[in-house]
């Protein structure tokens, strides 16, 4: 998490005093907020918090971090709005993963073209991690955890994999009830190795799965899926349209692994261009919107 992201985060954690109200307010999930105060304490090496059955309250290093926490966001704040009459321009190179960048990068990017008339955008779709340095690229979205590193992420949402099948599929062949059910059933897959873990599952899927149909492009998995040959594994953005039409079913979903984060990613801060900001703040408003990729709860 961003380091302004996160004295922001632990400032309305206080001023709610409740993790869950800070939690909408900032439109996170609550388990994303318990483990972002988790990892604050963690880091300072002091609790920060006092939690009781109806309200939390600042500890004495809690109420200490709370006054700085707010002299630095108010610095902050201070030191964008004196450079707020910096132009936006120049060439913003961006990159995405395929099929979210076609659905919901491109609608957000021409949005931003036509709201600053000096920049341009450079584009680049692909689902291999480019190197932001590298690669001069600005800004990427990400979809899962980032390793280590000196990049800055703000997360937007969080996306699942699942498993889905069309109604006539499983008409004809029967709904699988747990991964081990998979042995008697068909099964779409990727060109590579699959990786299908399942969450709390007491018996594992087949080591063999019966992947008659290999495809490496997702619209043409989907394609396969809704006309019944066979049972894949998608992102939840992916078959959002499809499970919302009634086309594609969703399979056990007790056993989905966890959610993946969406993330917009930068270099330094201290390298930033205006531009840079501006996309991150018009981009981050809208992604945190799409309903795609707002955190669901888990079935009991």
């Amino acid at each position: 998490m961003d380091r302004l992201d996160e004295l922001a985060l632990f400032v309305r954690i206080v001023e709610e005093g409740s993790l869950a109200r800070a939690a909408r307010r900032l439109r996170r999930s609550p388990p994303a907020v318990t483990r972002a105060l988790a990892a604050l304490e963690d880091r300072v090496g002091v609790r920060l918090i006092d939690r009781t059955t109806r309200r939390l309250a600042p500890t004495e290093a809690g109420r200490l971090l709370v006054e700085r926490a707010r002299t630095v966001l108010g610095a902050y704040e201070a030191s964008m709005a004196g450079v707020a009459s910096t132009p936006v321009r120049g060439v913003l190179r961006l990159t995405a993963p395929v099929q979210f960048g076609r659905r919901h990068v491109v609608p957000i990017v021409t949005r931003f073209l036509d709201r600053f008339a000096d920049v341009e955008v450079e584009l680049l779709l692909g689902d291999r991690n480019l190197d932001l340095i590298d690669e001069a690229i600005d800004v990427a979205v990400r979809i899962g955890h980032l390793p280590d590193s000196s990049l800055i992420a703000r997360p937007v949402g969080e996306v699942r994999r699942l498993w889905v099948a069309s109604p006539g599929y499983l008409g004809k062949r029967g709904t699988p009830r747990t991964p081990a059910d998979l042995a008697a059933h068909d099964v779409i897959l990727g060109v590579t190795a699959p990786d299908w873990r399942f969450a709390g599952a007491r018996t594992a899927a087949p080591r063999r799965l019966r992947g008659r149909l290999r495809v490496d492009d997702v619209e043409t998995r989907l394609r396969a899926a809704r006309a019944g040959r066979g049972i894949t594994q998608l992102l939840s953005y992916q078959a959002a349209d499809d499970l919302a039409a009634g086309s594609l079913v969703r399979l056990f979903r007790r056993h989905e692994p966890p959610p993946l984060p969406v993330q917009l990613v930068t270099k330094d801060r201290a390298h930033r261009a205006p531009k840079v900001d501006a996309f991150l703040d018009f981009a981050a408003t809208r992604l945190l919107a799409l309903a795609v990729i707002r955190p669901e709860k888990t079935p009991a």
